[in-house]
């Protein structure tokens, strides 16, 4: 049985500097809005993101092999890479 270690170690630096960080923050740095309240809500949407893909990635490995479903993720993170990576040169 894996572990769940590793998974929160990938989705912690996953989130780290991202957008939905970013976002949150800013949320956070309005005086006029409850710090608990943008901590509340920010991590309801995350925990309501991450059921959606536990649920869509369950009944998504039952059509597809989960070896399949790595190398298309893994094909995606690099396509998305390559892409900031070109992005960045063109600014």
């Amino acid at each position: 049985m894996m572990t769940l270690w590793p998974i929160f170690v990938t989705v912690f630096l996953a989130e780290l500097g991202d957008k939905t960080q970013l976002a949150t923050l800013l949320f956070a740095a309005d005086r006029h809005v409850s710090k608990v309240g943008v901590f509340a809500a920010a991590s309801a949407a995350l925990v309501l993101s991450s059921l959606i893909a536990v649920l869509v990635g369950s009944q998504l490995s039952l059509y597809v092999a989960p070896r399949v479903l790595k190398l298309v993720a893994g094909v995606g993170f690099v396509a998305i890479g390559i892409w900031v990576l070109f992005d960045a040169r063109a600014s």
